[in-house]
């Protein structure tokens, strides 16, 4: 289970959540039909609510982009096979691009990792290119095996993952910061 601390580092969305539901709904979006399987909760996240993730009693996620259309997290959602290989060639090209704090966490799937590089107070469309701009970077390195948040290729309501389970990596940039 994952300390309470280091869970404040993705800097989320609290005043509401999204939890898995078995019923699920249709969506339209740019001629394409997405299946919505998370039901947005109006309450608090709070630490029971997270307890019951971890516990693996449901599935709870949290909003990437916040209220007013900012958000501080840039995020690599990771469903490959080498982890390691991945955060690897990431953390190199973060470092080489200037971004020092960043953040994986393993999810409850073998080999799923998330990547929250912690770009602080960010207008949406900024983090929409910024997001673009990472992942096409990354691209020219790795076979293409994740998906980049947020982005503008999904409705608002898909801009969401899932709590993580684990810690597997910090890289808080001071010490690197003299190489640049």
């Amino acid at each position: 289970m994952i300390a309470q601390m280091e869970l404040q580092l993705i800097k989320m969305a609290t005043s509401h959540y999204f939890t898995k539901s078995s019923k699920g709904r249709q969506i339209s979006f740019r001629g394409r039909t997405l299946f919505d399987r998370f039901e947005r909760v109006d309450q608090t996240l709070s630490s029971a609510v997270m307890n019951e993730h971890f516990s693996n009693k449901a599935v709870i996620a949290h909003d990437l982009i916040l209220e007013g259309d900012f958000v501080e997290n840039i995020v690599f959602d990771f469903n490959g096979i080498d982890t390691v290989r991945f955060y690897h060639r990431a953390q190199l090209m973060l470092r080489e691009e200037g971004f020092l704090n960043f953040t994986a966490f393993e999810s409850a799937t073998i080999g799923h990792l998330h990547v929250y590089i912690h770009k602080g107070h960010t207008p949406l469309l900024e983090g929409y290119n910024i997001a673009k701009t990472l992942s096409t970077k990354l691209s020219q390195k790795l076979p293409l095996q994740w998906r980049v948040f947020p982005s503008p290729d999904l409705p608002r309501e898909f801009n969401i993952l899932a709590l993580p389970h684990k810690v597997y990596a910090k890289e808080r940039g001071t010490n690197w910061s003299k190489y640049m």
